[in-house]
C-alpha cells in the first residue's frame, strides 16, 4: 500500500491543474488500479481523464462484458469513455498487430482531447517478462532494457507509473480499496510466450528474491544509461553516414564495429519505434551481413512488412507494399521472409515436425529457392499417392487469404515444390528415414 501511495504522490507532482490525460483501460486489475489513482487525483487537480478501451474482437468469451464493465465504471465516475472495436483482425501475429492498432487509437484520442500524457498500466512483473523474452530472443541494447517508465513522444509523454510495483502489490491495493476488475482467462494460456514466463519463470525468480523486480528495474535503467552514452558518440557521426533515411556504406565501413552496430540499431529503432520487440539478433546480423557483403544489389525481408535493400553504396529500409508480396529468394544458408520468419539450414534435427525438412541433395536440383504461391501449384505430399494442390492444403489448414499471399514455398531449381514450411512435407523429405545432407528449419 505504501508503494502505491508513493505513486499517487509522484503523479500528484507530475500533473498540473486542468491537464487532460489518456489512460488505456482493459478492465483488468492493473489498469483499474491505475484508473482509481487517477480518479482520486481528479478531486484535487481537476484533471480530464479520457478512458480508452479496446475490444479486440478476437473471439474470446467475455470481451463484450469487459467493455460494458469499463463503460459502466466511467458512467458512475463521470469519466470520458472512448471505445475502439477491432474489425477483421489478421490471424497471424495477433498480439503485435493488436498493439499497433492500440497505440494508434491512443494517439488519435490524445490529439482529440489535446492531452499531455498517455498512461498505461505496465508494472514491474511486465518489465521482467519483457526483458527475459528479449534476452532469450535477442534484441538491441535499448531493446534489452524492456520499456521505460517515461517516453517523450514530442507532443505528449507515455507514462508507466506502475513499473516499480509487482502484480501482487497491485492486487493488494485493489483489495484494500475494494476495486472491482475483470479477469482475462487467456492470460494464463501456455500458447502465449509471455504467459509461460509469467507462470513458470517469475515464481522461481521471486522465490529467490522477493524484490527481484527492483533489480530488473535497475538493470533496465543502467542499460538505458549506457545506450544514451553510446548514442552521444553516435550523434557525432550519424549525420555523415545516414542522411535522408539512406545509409552511405563507404562511410559506415570506416566506423568501429560497436558504432556500426549502433548505427544499424539506430535505423531499426527509428523505423520500428515501440514495435522494436519484433527485431531479434538474427535480423541485426542479417542486415550487417547484407551491408558488408560483396553483392552490389541485394535485399532481405524484415518483420512488419519492411524490406531492407542494398543498392551499390546505399542501404535503406522501405515498406514492402502489398503489390510486392510476391517474391522469390535463393536459399543459401538462410532466407529472411516478408512474414518476419526465417528459413535456415541447421546442423541437426531438434524435433520432427512440419517446421523441419530433410532433403537429399542427389534427389533435388540445387540451389533451392523460396517463393510465394503461383496458380496451379501442386506438391507430391509425403505419404500420399499423386500430388495435391497447394490451394487445397491451405484450405485444409484454414490458412487465411492474407497469409496465403505471403506463405513461403520451397522449390528446387527445376521448379519442383519440395516443402511447404509449417504445413506439409513432400515426398522428398527424409526426416524419418533415408539419407539426407540438407536440414532446413522454418521459424
Amino acid at each position: 500500500m505504501v508503494i502505491m501511495e508513493n505513486i499517487y504522490e509522484e503523479l500528484n507532482k507530475l500533473l498540473n491543474y486542468n491537464d487532460a490525460v489518456v489512460v488505456g483501460v482493459s478492465g483488468g486489475p492493473d489498469s483499474m488500479a491505475l484508473l482509481h489513482i487517477l480518479t482520486r487525483l481528479r478531486k484535487s487537480l481537476n484533471i480530464k481523464i479520457v478512458v480508452c478501451h479496446i475490444n479486440h474482437n478476437s473471439g474470446r468469451a467475455g470481451q463484450k462484458l469487459d467493455e460494458e464493465f469499463v463503460r459502466k465504471y466511467c458512467f458512475k465516475e463521470n469519466l470520458i469513455f472512448e471505445l475502439y472495436t477491432i474489425e477483421n483482425m489478421g490471424e497471424d501475429n495477433f498480439h503485435n498487430e493488436a498493439r499497433s492498432i492500440r497505440y494508434k487509437f491512443y494517439e488519435d484520442m490524445i490529439r482529440k482531447y489535446n492531452a499531455k500524457y498517455l498512461f498505461t498500466a505496465h508494472h514491474g512483473d511486465d518489465l521482467i517478462e519483457t526483458i527475459l523474452m528479449r534476452i532469450t530472443r535477442g534484441s538491441t541494447l535499448k531493446g534489452y532494457s524492456g520499456f521505460s517508465k517515461e517516453v517523450d513522444m514530442g507532443s505528449y509523454k507515455i507514462i508507466r507509473p506502475l513499473i516499480t510495483v509487482t502484480k501482487d502489490e497491485i492486487l493488494d491495493y485493489n483489495k484494500q480499496n475494494k476495486i472491482e476488475y475483470r479477469i482475462d482467462d487467456s492470460n494464463m494460456k501456455d500458447v502465449y510466450t509471455r504467459n509461460r514466463y509469467r507462470k513458470y519463470v517469475l515464481p522461481f525468480l521471486k522465490k529467490e528474491d522477493s524484490n527481484v523486480h527492483k533489480k530488473f528495474y535497475k538493470f533496465s535503467k543502467i542499460l538505458l544509461e549506457y545506450n544514451d552514452y553510446i548514442e552521444s558518440k553516435l550523434s557525432n557521426v550519424i549525420d555523415n553516414v545516414y542522411k535522408e533515411n539512406v545509409l552511405k556504406i563507404n562511410e559506415f565501413l570506416k566506423l568501429e564495429y560497436i558504432l556500426r552496430m549502433k548505427v544499424i540499431n539506430y535505423i531499426l529503432e527509428s523505423v520500428y519505434a515501440d514495435d522494436l520487440m519484433l527485431i531479434c539478433d538474427s535480423h541485426v546480423d542479417m542486415i550487417y551481413d547484407l551491408i558488408t557483403s560483396s553483392k552490389a544489389n541485394s535485399y532481405l525481408y524484415l518483420p512488419n512488412n519492411i524490406k531492407a535493400i542494398k543498392s551499390y553504396d546505399n542501404f535503406y529500409l522501405e515498406l514492402n507494399h502489398k503489390d510486392s508480396y510476391k517474391y522469390e529468394i535463393e536459399l543459401d544458408s538462410y532466407a529472411s521472409l516478408p512474414n518476419g520468419k526465417v528459413i535456415e539450414k541447421i546442423d541437426k534435427i531438434d524435433k520432427n515436425s512440419n517446421f523441419v525438412c530433410c532433403l537429399d541433395s542427389k534427389e533435388v536440383k540445387l540451389p533451392l529457392h523460396v517463393r510465394t504461391r503461383r496458380n496451379g501449384d501442386k506438391m507430391s505430399v509425403l505419404g500420399l499417392m499423386g500430388s495435391k494442390k497447394i490451394k487445397d492444403i491451405f484450405i485444409d489448414n484454414k490458412v487465411s487469404l492474407k497469409q496465403r499471399d505471403m506463405w513461403p514455398i520451397v522449390i528446387d531449381s527445376n521448379g519442383v515444390i519440395v516443402w511447404l514450411p509449417g504445413l506439409k512435407k513432400s515426398k522428398f523429405d527424409k526426416t524419418k528415414q533415408g539419407n539426407y545432407d540438407i536440414i532446413l528449419k522454418y521459424h
